[in-house]
């Protein structure tokens, strides 16, 4: 049941993200660069993701277990380390920089655009070198 859930969760995704065009790299840019041409309809994607993952830690957080699991997966490290802030400033570097993170990128996979396909191949290149390097 629970890979039916993931692929459930994951399509759902996949599906917000088309439709709010996230998986278009010139909409997510229009919205990171605040100049005159500022799009800032992608805050209303962020506004409803919100929205809807507040209502749900709300209604599920003081459960002992999930609806699908034997217990809550939760992260136990609460501290920034040295792997965090560099992965999050490659992630903005990167979002910023080509107008992809991975989920979107993933799902705009079917529209075969070669600059997603190199982003992708990019990010699964930078994946495997980084659980090589000694950080």
């Amino acid at each position: 049941m629970p890979i039916i859930i993931a692929f459930v969760a994951g399509l759902l995704m996949s599906v917000g993200v088309a439709y709010s065009q996230m998986i278009d790299p010139q909409k997510v840019l229009g919205f990171l660069t605040l100049n005159a041409n500022w799009d800032p309809s992608l805050m209303l994607v962020m506004a409803a993701g919100l929205a809807v993952y507040s209502t749900g830690f709300w209604l599920f957080a003081k459960k002992d277990k999930p609806l699908f699991a034997s217990h809550f997966s939760l992260p136990s490290k609460k501290d920034l380390d040295k792997p965090l802030i560099i992965g999050s400033l490659l992630f903005g570097a990167g979002w910023g920089l080509v107008g992809y993170c991975p989920g979107p990128a993933l799902a705009a996979i079917s529209s075969g655009s070669v600059g997603t396909l190199v982003f992708i191949g990019a990010m699964v290149a930078g994946w495997f070198i980084s659980r090589r390097l000694p950080i």
